[in-house]
């Protein structure tokens, strides 16, 4: 039998309307994951919408209303194989109603392709992508120039060096430090050095897209780590009973493994034993980091847990944090943050309000260096220790401890306000649900 492929979570992310969802469905086409057929049925659904030229972002969008609006809503996941890696790509929406889908995509992501388009260069939503891909620690980045066939860029390698300078300054500028990240330029509607090489970019000796994810690293598994498995949805199936779907950040599950969902509906820890473990439709004895999977448990009822929870080995529960310690980066705050404020933390799979009840440092965003003790309020661009009381039971670890289920985002009125991750916390004492 051959060796099973490594799996990479590869998420496509950048600004609305600069060719993500085209990219994939050219990619998958190209590598033969969608048939012809297919995909005449979906240009002639796209003619039919008055959206010729959208029928390979059609291949991701799937939702009806998606595609009438010409926008990506939802996460999108889709298989594909190169020969080397099995790939779950995440087409993250670009539009800023749906950056927290966005923010769920980037943390459950080894590596992103940032698409830039070459006519329209750095955007307002390509560098909080690139923010929020940093803080929640997609540490592999491929920046795919796109539209390089569009009238006015007409595949020119000046043009293709322009946006390469003005996205270096802003990767360097949330530290991904320049030689780690792989810049290509693609003109995905035409297919130009999507999957292969064309004569239009004869001039780029560097490798196709494909190339480029193919020369990936195989992400480190952090399968020595407490088991931790974020919920996302819960389903309640007939004959199997209550079935939590999510993905294994930390730490391997096994069949017969006595298990603890915290903080549970009523704050409550809810104990369980893993019957049956599901991924991709077929049973597996057990599952590790990056795994998504759809596990049912024996004691969990469908009022006990929601997304949210957080499943994790009996002798080793996640931490419920009465308060934590954070660093964090204010991002796109219309004013000031000052003690008091209370905006939606999203943490894992968790949407949770939580206030600042102290600010104790500013600092230096580049170094680290404290700048400041005890600020009166921060400001967009400034980084920051700060003391924060979730107002319900939240999961969360630190830093140093499981840097999965440390970071999070913060949200405010549709914007995402702010990222960081925990460096330190007060724990709550569990109290057990009775069997």
């Amino acid at each position: 039998m051959a060796k099973e492929k490594t799996h990479i979570n590869l998420v496509f992310i950048g600004h609305v309307d600069h060719g993500k969802s085209t990219t994939v469905g050219r990619l998958l086409y190209d590598s033969g994951n969608i048939d012809e057929q297919a995909l005449r049925k979906l240009k002639e659904k796209a003619q039919e919408l008055g959206k010729g030229g959208f029928e390979f972002a059609f291949v991701m969008d799937n939702l009806k209303e998606e595609r009438e609006r010409g926008v990506t809503i939802d996460l999108a996941h889709k298989k594909f194989e190169s020969d080397k890696y099995y790939f779950t790509i995440i087409d993250a929406p670009g539009h800023k109603d749906f950056i927290k889908n966005m923010i769920t995509g980037a943390s459950q992501a080894d590596a992103a392709v940032l698409v830039v388009a070459a006519n329209d260069g750095v955007n307002a939503q390509t560098k909080e992508h690139v923010f929020l891909s940093r803080t929640l620690g997609v540490n592999q980045l491929i920046v795919a120039v796109n539209k390089m066939d569009i009238s006015g860029v007409d595949y020119k390698e000046e043009r293709y060096n322009k946006v390469k300078t003005e996205v270096t300054a802003l990767i360097q500028s949330v530290g991904y430090k320049a030689d780690d990240v792989k810049f290509i330029p693609i003109a995905s509607l035409p297919g130009d050095n999507v999957f292969k090489n064309t004569d239009n970019l004869s001039w780029w000796k560097g490798g196709t897209l494909l190339d480029a994810i193919n020369d990936l690293k195989e992400p480190e598994k952090p399968t020595g780590l407490p088991l931790r498995m974020p919920i996302q949805d819960v389903y309640n199936i007939t004959g199997i009973g209550v079935v939590p779907v999510g993905k294994i950040e930390t730490g391997i599950m096994k069949v017969g493994q006595k298990v603890m969902a915290v903080p549970g509906r009523e704050g409550k820890g809810v104990p369980g034993e893993v019957k049956s473990i599901e991924m991709h439709h077929s049973q597996m004895p057990t599952a590790g980091p990056g795994d998504n999977v759809g596990i049912s448990v024996r004691g969990f009822g469908k009022k006990d847990i929601a997304r949210g929870d957080v499943i994790g080995p009996a002798d080793n529960v996640p931490t419920v944090a009465s308060e934590f310690t954070a660093q964090i980066v204010v991002l796109n705050h219309p004013s000031v943050i000052t003690v008091g404020y209370t905006p939606v933390f999203h943490i894992h799979t968790a949407q949770i309000a939580c206030q600042i009840v102290a600010i104790e440092k500013k600092l230096n965003p580049a170094t680290g260096e404290v700048l400041q003790e005890n600020p009166d309020f921060i400001k967009n661009g400034d980084a920051a220790i700060v003391k924060i009381k979730p107002v319900q039971p939240l999961v969360i670890e630190k830093q140093g401890d499981i840097p999965q289920l440390s970071r999070f985002a913060i949200r405010d009125s549709g914007a995402t306000v702010a990222a960081g991750m925990c460096i330190d916390l007060v724990k709550k004492e569990a109290s057990v649900k009775k069997a």
